[in-house]
């Protein structure tokens, strides 16, 4: 609901009804959206008590200090930094980009981004750091590629013993009751 641009919740503390955003056509400019169940009237675009007019006279909070706080490149969401690395992701839509230049890192499992261009060397870890941490990703996709090397095999060799093994309960084994026909068994 948060991130369609159709619906909004009631801002009226524990009210919790999701609402109709009517579009009004003229030119996105906001417009009054009536709550059906509190019967609260709220601006379309700041979510505040409905004001007759423009949101741009109210005051808009804090200030945004760019090297700071920044907003997700997917979802807009204001974003603090206060420490850490240059890798960040979106606590709402989970979104991995870039600190310094909002580039999205989404595939970038081996963070090649920061080897070259304006990020070059911003990471905020060491070389050895760094190198560590694609060793490990390398490793787990090389694991991963192993284990299917050596389980295919095994599997190909331990598949007719599945398909055609008896049952140890029923004493019947699966060809039996898959090549059963119910018109047969009917005495």
């Amino acid at each position: 609901v948060s991130m369609d641009k159709e619906r909004a919740w009631c801002p009226r503390a524990g009210c919790e009804t999701i609402c109709s955003v009517n579009s009004n056509g003229s030119g996105g400019s906001p417009g009054p959206v009536h709550c059906p169940n509190c019967s609260t009237d709220f601006c379309s675009n700041c979510r505040e008590p409905w004001h007759n007019g423009t949101c741009t006279n109210l005051p808009l909070g804090i200030p945004f200090d760019n090297d700071h706080i920044k907003c997700c490149p997917m979802c807009s969401v204001p974003i603090e930094k206060d420490e850490g690395c240059a890798q960040m992701m979106c606590k709402r839509c989970k979104h991995v980009f870039c600190w310094y230049c909002l580039a999205s890192l989404d595939d970038d499992f081996l963070l090649r981004h920061y080897d070259k261009g304006p990020c070059k060397n911003k990471l905020g870890h060491s070389r050895a750091s760094v190198i560590w941490h694609r060793t490990q990703v390398i490793g787990i996709f090389a694991g991963f590629g192993l284990l299917l090397l050596v389980a295919s095999p095994l599997l190909l060799l331990a598949a007719p013993c599945i398909v055609c093994c008896k049952c140890r309960v029923c004493g019947s084994s699966r060809l039996d009751q898959e090549g059963a026909n119910p018109e047969d068994t009917s005495t």
